[in-house]
């Protein structure tokens, strides 16, 4: 059985963070580990509060997981503070992680800033280098770019930028009016497109997660980085295709599109 292991935040509606990562890691076929790095009171149309675990207690979490069960992959989502982003970061060269994705949630899809400039610059320094892919939006992307991402010619320049600036591979996923969720792997200086498959549902909450998720679960397994990102958006397809509908917001996937068997085909009659 292959590892995986996400470090990030929970939500208490199911639909992102922890939640979605685990639903992810169980469908992608591998054993799902977490270390939490904050409590969030949530549903499908916002967050109310957040509560962050405190660096010693997260440190805890990662020592726990490290020392008994090693994992095969890590997935990393939001962290919001300079203190958080530093103990995953030291663990992670601590314990020699491998096939790291980091999610780096800076920026909503509203262009609104999710964490502050310090805990950003702390992400850059710390965080980035050691990721084998890094998985930004078009916000996040102009943020370690300093440039503008107007369309697909600019999500080639920034990609190129990030990868020569951190060292790490990047998968630019698109959308934001530039195309139709067409993503970019830049990796080791070559470009690699992913078509998305467009799909008309409102209910996106935790794709980015469950993206991240996917890609590490396929690394897990040891597919190639190309492999990985291709069935992950394959399985996002079906999740998102499945047309799941819960919540008064922009509700969440359906991680178990495609888990079948007799313990959920339950007849309540019998």
């Amino acid at each position: 059985m292959y590892k995986a292991l996400t470090i990030a935040g929970s939500d208490s509606s199911g639909g992102a963070g922890i939640q979605a990562d685990i639903k992810t890691m169980t469908a992608n076929g591998v054993y799902a580990m977490s270390a939490v790095t904050a409590l969030t009171a949530q549903n499908t149309t916002g967050v109310t509060d957040i509560l962050e675990v405190t660096p010693v207690f997260l440190e805890e979490q990662l020592d726990a997981v490290f020392t008994d069960i090693v994992p095969d992959a890590v997935k990393t989502g939001m962290v919001s503070s300079v203190e958080l982003i530093e103990v995953i970061s030291s663990k992670l060269k601590e314990y020699g992680a491998k096939n790291i994705v980091v999610d780096p949630v800076m920026v909503a899809t509203s262009g609104a800033r999710l964490i502050s400039e310090e805990a950003v610059s702390t992400l850059k320094e710390k965080l980035l280098p050691l990721a084998l892919v890094i998985t930004p939006n078009i916000p996040e992307a102009e943020v370690l770019s300093d440039i503008q991402i107007k369309n697909e010619e600019d999500m080639v320049k920034a990609a190129e930028i990030i990868y020569n600036r951190y060292g790490c591979n990047v998968l630019l996923k698109g959308g934001h009016t530039i195309n139709d969720s067409n993503d970019l792997l830049y990796k080791d200086g070559k470009t690699t497109w992913f078509n998305g498959k467009r799909i008309d549902n409102p209910n996106t909450h935790g794709t980015g997660c469950t993206l991240s998720s996917a890609i590490a679960s396929n690394l897990a397994k040891g597919e190639t980085l190309e492999n990985s990102v291709l069935y992950a958006k394959n399985y996002i397809s079906g999740a998102l295709s499945a047309m799941l509908d819960l919540g008064k917001g922009s509700g969440p996937l359906n991680h178990a599109f495609q888990i079948k068997g007799e313990y959920k085909e339950v007849n309540i009659n019998e």
